[in-house]
Parts: C-alpha cells; structure tokens; sequence
C-alpha cells in the first residue's frame, strides 16, 4: 500500500511536469514566430494547441536510427539518465509541498544537476561522431564553469535564509523580496541558468554553423525526443528555482492554495524571458562565454558572498527571528 501510495505521488509530480514540458514547446514556437512577424503553429487542433501531443506521437512511432559504430548500451541509455535526473531534481521543490521535504533540499538540487553533465557527455562519446564528441565536451566544460557560479549564489542565499532547506526561503521572503535586497546575484543567476541550460545565446553545444546539431546529432526519434524532454524540463526547473529563491510569494502560509497558480505564473514569466533572450541576441563566441564567467561573474559572485556573510541580519531585510 505504501509503495502505491508513494507511485502515485510521483506520478503526480512527473505527469504535471511532462505536460507542461511539452506546451513549453508550443509557447517557445508561438512567441518566436511572432517576434518575427509569422504565425507559428496554428493548423493542428484549434489555434495549434495540438501542436505537442502530434510532434510526440511522431516522434515516438519513428523508428530509432542507431549508428554501426557506437556504443549500443550506453547510446540507449543515455537519454533516459537525462530525463530521469531532469525530473529526480522536481523531488524537493515546494509548490507548494515538496514530494520528499529534505533538509538539504539545495544542496541536492546541486548535486543533481551536476550528474546531468555525464548525461550530455556520455551521449557525445557512445555516438562515436566527432561533431558529437566535439559538443559533449563543450557542454562539459561550459556547465562545469558555470556551475561555479551557481554554487556561489547558492552560498549567499543559504546565508541569508540561515538554512538549507528550500521550504524556509518562503518565511525568509516575508517582509522582502530577496531579489529587492541581492538583485546583483539574481540578475548573475539567470544568465548563469541559461548558460546552464544551454540556451541562446550560450547554445554553443547545439552550434548548427560549426557542430551540425552538437552532442545529440546522432539521435533521432524516441531518444531525441527524450533529451528535447530533459532539456525543457530542467529550464522550467532553472526558472521555478529563480522563483523560489528571489520572488517567492509572501502569503504562503495566509493563502497556500494560490500558491501553485502564484509560482507558475512567476516560472512561465520568467521561461518566456529565455524566449526572449533567444529571439534577441546572437550566439556567443566560445572565448566571450568562458570571459563572462571566470573575469566577470565570479570575482562578483565572490565579492557579494564575502559581505552577505559579514554583513548583519538585519541589513538583509529577513525577519528578526531568522
């Protein structure tokens, strides 16, 4: 009984996120289409609205091309750690109860989206395909880089919550915002989340003009549909924990069953600025990517960390009993 239990409860974290995942799809084409004056996906279904379900059932009837000469186990598998770690990182985010209320939600959640990297880059060697190859190990060391950024705002935002867990940042937003307090280290987080992410304009692993299509140009069908799945998965997931750690609702506990309304809405703001970003600004050169992180980025994530720690409680904004 526990184990249905506890398989229902999960399912009703994955499906939610499946779904919104796949009309993630449908906004990105919407939004883009008409930032250059088309109009996108409108004939399947009324207003296009079909649009995913029809891309997921062709994708999933096509039959899977494998290359003679890759690794057979390790290619298949590939895209299966890819969505499983991209939805295993759901597990403790609070919206507005968490599946597992861990007391090192945040730390997990780092951890997690590291292993996300030896997904990228095992699906870059098993290919044997030197374009894949080449994105893999982009990917790798783009993610690495930026993670340490990440992890640095992470230690200044656990300073000032005073805790690990990702449930306490909603009482430690109260009386404000964090992003009213650390807007520096907020405006940092997201472009190090689209750089995480690998999105425009950081897409260097998916470079059509120099890698044909990057890590994963050797898949196709079922395979690539669940790294496509993977990679929407863990932006919503970037954007939801943008969210919670700087704009979290302030009446979580007055009024928690607008919670999830409240966050989705912030998430899917916040996931249409990466549209936006996208539609705007051209790829960066590999050099540029690398610069903005180790000459700009850290060096600031360091200095703003060294005076959240040293500065005192009160100067944060965060309720006296924190």
């Amino acid at each position: 009984m526990y184990i249905l239990t506890y398989l229902f409860m999960s399912l009703s974290y994955i499906i939610p996120v499946l779904i919104a995942v796949a009309f993630l799809t449908l906004v990105e084409r919407k939004i883009l289409s008409y930032m250059q004056a088309r109009k996108g996906p409108n004939i399947v279904g009324p207003f296009g609205l079909l649009q995913p379900i029809a891309d997921g059932v062709k994708l999933f009837i096509k039959e899977p091309i494998q290359p003679s000469t890759s690794s057979p186990y390790l290619f298949t598998l590939t895209p299966i750690l890819a969505l499983l770690l991209a939805l295993t990182i759901w597990i403790p985010l609070p919206i507005p109860f968490s599946l597992t209320d861990l007391n090192l939600g945040l730390l997990f959640l780092l951890s997690m989206s590291s292993l996300a990297v030896y997904s990228i880059l095992w699906s870059g060697w098993a290919s044997n395909s030197k374009y894949a190859l080449i994105g893999a190990l982009r990917a790798v060391a783009q993610t690495i880089s930026y993670e340490v950024t990440l992890a640095i705002i992470l230690l200044s935002i656990i300073t000032l919550s005073g805790n690990y867990s990702l449930s306490t940042l909603a009482t430690t937003q109260e009386p404000l915002y964090l992003i009213f307090s650390t807007w520096p280290l907020a405006m940092m987080w997201y472009i190090s989340t689209l750089a995480e992410t690998n999105r425009a304009p950081f897409d260097l692993t998916e470079g059509e003009s120099e890698l044909v299509s990057g890590f994963n140009v050797e898949y196709s069908a079922g395979p690539f549909a669940l790294f496509f799945l993977a990679e929407y998965a863990n932006i919503m997931l970037m954007n939801m924990m943008t969210t919670i750690l700087f704009i979290n609702p302030t009446f979580l506990i007055s009024s928690p069953q607008l919670f999830p309304l409240i966050l989705a809405t912030k998430t899917l703001l916040l996931s249409s600025g990466f549209l936006w970003v996208r539609a705007s600004y051209p790829r960066f050169r590999y050099d540029q990517l690398m610069h903005l992180l180790w000459k700009n980025f850290l060096p600031l994530t360091l200095a703003l960390c060294l005076w959240h720690t040293s500065m005192p409680i009160s100067f944060a904004g965060l309720p006296p009993h924190l």
